[in-house]
């Protein structure tokens, strides 16, 4: 499996990563970059994640050019366009695949942009996120014993959907496959809902008058808590956007819960309270052992 010429269309920490990897496990001989920021593209050449890049209303075309393998990995709400540019610009045995947190809105752009394309786009989500972002917290290993979801289309062949669990495997992934719909349902809950309370709550203590004195009294358990609020705002916004359906159904099931542990408070049931707090260590327990795997 080797590639001669790859495409990343988005270099940030997803994207950059790829491009390290793939050299790293001498998977492709160029990989050219597109973006929006060229200072950010200049550091992915700096840092070897591409060789080149282009810029500008037609980089992603310009990019994909030539390319056996590209792979999209912009925030979501760009897909559509994305995929109408380098649509006409793709080769005709290109495999296209993508890095997006929601699949039913991506896989909908792709088949809008990319027409008789679409049976070689195989929808993809490295479960590998970070709180940084950008070329510059890019790392080869970032996706090393890390999930990646694979949500195949009924256009695709079986070699294909094969070939991109190879390469995906070969960065060091544990490969699983999914629906779009089960993929956006599984994510909304463990994923999408973490980080929405998480800005939520750093955006309820900072509009606050006494926010200063709060702040300056928070420690471990708040950083902790709130470590993914200083992830990428307009991705997350995107990907909230585009699973609003899904996430509201979350929301309203975590609404639900704290509503259950308020009445503990009020009725200082002491020993139900206790009990969650057991379950809930145990359950998380079992998850952090690979119970759950």
């Amino acid at each position: 499996m080797f590639f001669g010429k790859a495409a990343v269309i988005g270099v940030g920490l997803i994207g950059g990563s790829f491009g390290l990897a793939l050299k790293a496990a001498g998977l492709c001989g160029r990989v050219v970059g597109a973006g929006r920021s060229a200072a950010n593209l200049e550091l992915a050449v700096a840092r070897g994640a591409i060789d080149a890049f282009e810029t500008g209303g037609a980089g992603a075309a310009a990019a994909v050019r030539d390319a056996d393998l590209v792979l999209v990995a912009s925030p979501v709400a760009q897909f559509e366009r994305i995929f109408l540019e380098i649509g006409p610009a793709l080769k005709s045995d290109a495999l296209v695949m993508d890095a997006g947190s929601t699949k039913r809105n991506v896989v909908a752009a792709a088949r809008k942009g990319l027409g008789d394309r679409i049976a070689r786009f195989v929808p993809a989500h490295p479960i590998a996120g970070a709180e940084n972002s950008g070329a510059g917290a890019a790392s080869a290993e970032l996706f090393r014993d890390r999930r990646l979801v694979l949500t195949p289309l009924d256009e695709n062949s079986k070699e294909d959907v094969d070939t991109i669990a190879s390469l995906w495997t070969a960065l060091g992934a544990r490969v699983s496959r999914m629906t779009p719909e089960e993929h956006d349902g599984v994510f909304a809950a463990v994923s999408h809902l973490p980080h929405l309370l998480a800005y939520a709550l750093v955006g309820d203590i900072a509009a606050r008058a006494d926010a200063a004195q709060l702040f300056g009294f928070a420690a471990g358990g708040f950083r902790d808590f709130t470590r993914i609020a200083s992830s990428h705002p307009e991705m997350w916004r995107d990907i909230c956007m585009a699973n609003g359906d899904r996430l509201l159904r979350e929301l309203s099931l975590y609404e639900k819960k704290l509503k259950e542990v308020g009445d503990m408070l009020q009725k200082k049931d002491a020993a139900a309270l206790e009990k969650l707090f057991t379950d809930a260590r145990a359950a998380r327990e079992r998850w952090l052992n690979g119970e759950y795997q």
